[in-house]
């Protein structure tokens, strides 16, 4: 028996199928094209300008943000402002990218007629080579005339989602290229959860007064007081060098608990050669450190010796997790 979840699930699947099926020709056709179109990109001295209409539009102002948030300045203008006084935003310097998948929108000819009269350079991304939007361009980036996924044939599913793959595929490609890192990464993205996640290790540790540090041949009733007065719930120890030795924490403290405890010395107690970390290292990176070695704690070392101390308080009330 056929029932409603049935068709709502045959459905799904053949929609998944037929993207999939664009994104596949999407990949068979690329070519010289697409690398020439990343030279124009990378070599651009002003900005990428992504333009669109309806649909295309949505899709470009994804693209623009994500070029933007990887290292090549990049904007959306909607093409009908661009006709009311927009089209002062874009300069010479500047890179247009016109999406349209039939390259007949109405509403791009202002741009078109712009980019021609000033020089600028022009990208198109269509699906019709011999359109208008297609015969403009300098580069032409076409998308497969596969039709669409929904079930008239009729709603941007397919081409959508190819434009959307295009527009990541060029993003990637400058990243490449450009030798775009996570730290430059983390600088377009200081807040919410990437910001967390990006953040490193010495951003979030503890220096200077707020390190619990003493030399290794302390007393214990020295040990207590620099583990309470610092409340890290560990204390880190130097040898002569100021090198890090050793560490101890409160939950070793518990496990050694005896009346002979306060007589005793850190070098006898503490646990040797604890897991260390460098400063340049990601808070999320140091999460798992600390997840995989079941650990609350991580003193940061420099040329062997500590320069901070992270717990993973500090990370979890960072929004590091």
């Amino acid at each position: 028996m056929i029932t409603t979840a049935n068709k709502d699930i045959e459905c799904a699947v053949k929609t998944i199928d037929r993207e999939i099926d664009t994104i596949q020709k999407l990949k068979q056709s690329l070519n010289e094209t697409f690398t020439q179109a990343l030279d124009i990109m990378q070599n651009a001295k002003g900005r990428i300008i992504i333009t669109g209409m309806g649909k295309s539009g949505h899709i470009g102002k994804k693209i623009a943000a994500s070029l933007a948030s990887t290292g090549t300045p990049s904007f959306f203008v909607h093409p009908a402002e661009a006709s009311h006084g927009d089209l002062g935003m874009i300069t010479e310097d500047d890179v247009v990218v016109a999406i349209s998948n039939s390259g007949e929108s109405k509403e791009l000819v202002d741009i078109l007629n712009y980019c021609k009269r000033f020089g600028i350079k022009l990208i198109s991304i269509t699906k019709n080579p011999e359109s208008s939007l297609g015969k403009a361009g300098d580069i032409v980036l076409l998308l497969p005339n596969n039709g669409e996924a929904c079930p008239l044939g009729l709603a941007p599913t397919s081409s959508t989602t190819a434009t959307l793959v295009l527009g990541d595929i060029l993003t990637a490609g400058l990243i490449e290229r450009k030798g775009f890192t996570k730290a430059d990464f983390n600088s377009r993205h200081p807040g919410g959860k990437l910001g967390s996640i990006l953040q490193k290790v010495s951003d979030l540790m503890h220096t200077g007064a707020e390190m619990p540090i003493l030399e290794e041949n302390s007393d214990m009733q020295r040990v207590l007081l620099e583990m309470t007065s610092k409340r890290l719930g560990c204390v880190g120890f130097i040898n002569s060098n100021g090198e890090l030795t050793g560490m101890l924490t409160d939950g070793d403290l518990r496990r050694c608990l005896s009346p002979q405890i306060l007589q005793e010395k850190a070098i006898n107690l503490m646990t040797k050669n604890p897991k260390t970390i460098s400063k340049d290292v990601m808070a999320s990176e140091a999460m798992k450190i600390m997840h995989d070695k079941k650990i609350t704690n991580i003193f940061v070392l420099e040329n062997q010796k500590p320069i901070g101390v992270i717990h993973i308080h500090d990370l979890l009330n960072n929004g590091v997790a």
